[in-house]
């Protein structure tokens, strides 16, 4: 197999969130593939459930060896080493790792045996989401969405959603 293109929104908003998200991007490295390309890290409101701490986010663009439902695993083993409880969707979190962009594949699995999340790529929410957008954006904003036919750039000039997204002056700059 060769090297795939993949795109990863990493985040968080419980307990020390530029070390979740620096050490989340260690297990990437180690487990998944190599780090290409991160975004600046943003602070961000929280989306769907707006009641609870703010979120720290980051793009990443790496190149796997690995098929979308063997990062899929191998994120929800990282998502568990750091601490990462779910309790219900959208709730607040230690980390959370999202497939954005595996190429320029469209994938759709049915939810396992198990219950465990559908994958779904692109991800489906990417275009609603300026959290999302922005830092997506600053690292790729020609890459287009396969099927809506639109850059990142395009995408997030269109995005209805106005929650703040900044940029966050972190201690920690780089993995």
């Amino acid at each position: 197999m060769t090297q795939k293109t993949v795109f990863l929104l990493l985040g968080g908003n419980l307990g020390d969130r530029e070390n979740n998200i620096l050490e989340a991007k260690k297990y990437i490295s180690l487990q998944i593939g190599h780090l290409e390309k991160e975004s600046s890290l943003y602070q961000t409101a929280a989306w769907g459930v707006e009641n609870q701490p703010s979120f720290l986010n980051q793009v990443i663009k790496i190149s796997s060896l690995l098929s979308p439902q063997e990062i899929l695993l191998q994120i929800e083993d990282i998502e568990k080493k750091l601490g990462r409880k779910r309790y219900q969707k959208w709730y607040a979190r230690t980390i959370d790792v999202d497939i954005l962009y595996y190429e320029s594949d469209i994938l759709e699995d049915e939810e396992n045996e198990n219950g465990q999340k559908n994958l779904k790529v692109p991800h489906p929410f990417l275009q609603e989401r300026r959290f999302t957008l922005v830092p997506l954006v600053e690292i790729a904003p020609d890459f287009i969405h396969p099927t809506l036919q639109k850059t990142n750039t395009e995408l997030l000039e269109k995005c209805l959603d106005k929650l703040p997204v900044k940029k966050y002056e972190n201690r920690i700059l780089h993995s």
